[in-house]
């Protein structure tokens, strides 16, 4: 009886912990989503204002983009490594 309730108590918390895990990452995917939507929306903006600066903000915003995208993957790998 003993060693049955010790299984499915391990089974138990490993579905738990792969579901927080899921939850963690996809979390991370859509605040990743969120600022990337608004760093573009930034940019259009700006050059909208000062057409004549339009190319310095988009290369701004590719790069503030990538690493936006590079700390959510991050943060992924964490929640499916740490489960």
């Amino acid at each position: 009886m003993l060693l049955s309730t010790l299984i499915l108590q391990s089974a138990a918390g490993a579905a738990f912990g792969k579901a927080g895990a899921a939850l963690g990452a996809a979390i991370a995917a859509i605040a990743a989503a969120i600022g990337i939507g608004n760093i573009g929306k930034a940019a259009l903006e700006a050059g909208a204002r000062q057409p004549e600066k339009a190319d310095h903000y988009r290369l701004t915003a590719i790069i503030i983009g990538a690493l936006v995208e590079g700390a959510c993957l991050f943060a992924i790998l964490v929640c499916l490594i740490g489960k």
